[in-house]
């Protein structure tokens, strides 16, 4: 099971985080959940998730590379991200919705609470569905569609 809040972070307001992960997401399915994520162009896994936002079922299993490079091929909605860790947090700027960071923590219990909220980590937005990552990968795929439509007219 996956337990994770998540929270909109204000980055004037970030400590300095190491340079991070580059992440890169494609769905095969929204829902359920299918996708495959390459970071750093070294390591790939293929995950499934269940239905919800904040307590779900999560199954994340190790793929080779070039297996998952073939099967990003197949995605059409797509999102890349940055990682950064902070303490307990990870921390993703996103590449598009550009301006985009949002924080998450993994949690053992749904109701645990022991965690302290930094001063960069703001509005809680874990129940709200426009901020899962596979519905701002349908919402990027969108825009890049729309903005190469309009270059093609």
């Amino acid at each position: 099971m996956e337990i994770e809040r998540k929270f909109l972070v204000k980055p004037e307001l970030l400590p300095k985080l190491p340079k991070g992960k580059r992440i890169v997401q494609g769905y095969l399915s929204l829902s359920p959940c299918v996708r495959v994520r390459i970071e750093d162009g070294k390591k790939a896994w293929l995950t499934i998730k269940g239905p919800g936002l904040f307590v779900r079922e999560e199954y994340e299993y190790r793929i080779p590379l070039p297996d998952a490079k073939k099967v990003m091929a197949l995605c059409l909605c797509k999102i890349e991200k940055t990682r950064r860790r902070m303490g307990r947090w990870e921390i993703d700027e996103f590449k598009e919705p550009k301006g985009l960071w949002l924080a998450e923590i993994e949690l053992e219990t749904p109701h645990q609470s022991d965690f302290d909220l930094p001063e960069c980590i703001c509005n809680e937005v874990t129940t709200n569905s426009k901020y899962a990552n596979v519905n701002l990968a349908a919402e990027a795929t969108i825009a890049r569609l729309a903005r190469k439509n309009r270059k093609e007219k």
